[in-house]
This record gives structure tokens, C-alpha cells and sequence, in this order.
């Protein structure tokens, strides 16, 4: 028999959670909404083979409650799961000797799936989820620009003059210098080549 405690505060997501994981044989399940909520079931329960912690549920102390949690009671497998971590936590968290890390968008049945695996004892991570950048860490300069600004950034970088890139946009000159004009501003430079510098050491295209 494995058991396992579900620590989520989103009722829909916990129950959608238990619903699959009931319905497998061998599995039963605790849960609970809060840290403080999981930490008290951890201690008072019988054994769990696996804790899953929602990252950004209520008491969460991000990484700090990940480690007192898996320090617990003399050790226990817990896992991370979220809806909002980046890849960076997730390797922080696998580092600190987490069972392992599930992204929210992990499809159900891979969700059994890897919950049996980490309850077995082994380490999980959704390999495609550990490969992507994050948006955020391969962008950084991408936040600060809109959509068009990075258009006409990608078309300088590749030494097209503002004639081409107007025409490739199919938007005017003038257009094309004003968004140049916010563009500097923004990533702090003076013409376009430093613009293009700037874009190539960020790999942004």
C-alpha cells in the first residue's frame, strides 16, 4: 500500500488529484490545504511513501518548508508541485533531495504515473519541463520590450536597415524610428549596433 498526502490549497486541483489517484489500486490518500495543516498530518499520521507540497499554497516558505518537510520525522520523500516555479526552483528543489518536481500542466495520467515512481523511491522530473529555458531567464530583455519592439530589435540584429525592416513589417519608416527611439530607451543605448549587441549576448533571436 502506498500512502500519500496531498498538500494543495486549490480544492479543484486537490480533488482532481485524489479522484486519480484513488481510483488506482494500492494508493491511499491524506490531505491538507496548508503547511501547517501537511506538517501536523506528517507528524501525527501514520507514514507517508511521499508528500506532495504545492509551492505556493499557504505557510509555504518556498524551499525553506520543502527542506523542514523532507527532514521531518526522520526523512521523508516529498515532492514539489506548481503551477508557477521555474525550472531553476525545480533543480533547487531536486538538489535539496526532493523526490522530484511536477509542473500543474503535467497531463493526469503522467501524474500517477510519476507519483508511484517517486513513491518507489525513485527521483522524478518531466524531462521536457527540465530542457525548456524559462521564458523569463532566456528573456530577460524581452519582458522590458513589446511585441513589435522585438520585432524590429530581431531585424536590426540581423543588419537589415530600417527601409527593410518597415517593408518586412509592412509599416512605415517613420514608425519604424519611433520604435527605434523607444527601443534605446529602454535597453539604455545610444544606436543599433548596441542594441544588437545587447540582443545577441542576451541569445535573444
Amino acid at each position: 500500500m502506498i500512502r500519500v498526502l496531498i498538500a494543495d490549497d486549490h480544492d479543484l486541483l486537490r480533488d482532481t488529484l485524489i479522484a486519480f489517484l484513488g481510483a488506482e489500486d494500492g494508493i491511499e490518500l491524506g490531505s491538507a490545504s496548508t503547511f501547517e495543516e501537511a506538517r501536523t498530518r506528517i507528524q501525527e499520521d501514520d507514514p507517508y511513501n511521499l508528500v506532495l507540497l504545492d509551492y505556493k499554497m499557504p505557510g509555504m516558505r518556498g524551499l525553506d518548508s520543502l527542506s523542514e518537510a523532507i527532514s521531518m520525522k526522520g526523512g521523508q520523500r516529498v515532492a514539489l508541485i506548481s503551477g508557477q516555479a521555474t525550472r531553476q526552483i525545480a533543480e533547487q528543489a531536486l538538489s535539496l533531495g526532493a523526490a522530484g518536481f511536477i509542473p500543474k500542466t503535467l497531463p493526469a495520467k503522467s501524474l500517477v504515473n510519476a507519483v508511484k515512481f517517486m513513491a518507489m523511491g525513485e527521483q522524478y522530473a518531466p524531462i521536457d519541463f527540465m530542457t525548456t529555458p524559462d521564458e523569463a531567464e532566456a528573456h530577460p530583455i524581452a519582458q522590458l520590450l513589446t511585441k513589435r519592439e522585438l520585432e524590429v530589435l530581431q531585424g536590426l540584429t540581423s543588419g537589415k536597415s530600417n527601409k527593410e525592416i518597415a517593408r518586412d513589417l509592412d509599416l512605415t519608416e517613420p514608425t519604424i524610428k519611433l520604435h527605434m527611439k523607444t527601443l534605446y530607451r529602454k535597453l539604455e543605448v545610444n544606436n543599433r549596433t548596441q542594441a544588437a549587441v545587447i540582443a545577441r549576448d542576451a541569445n535573444l533571436f
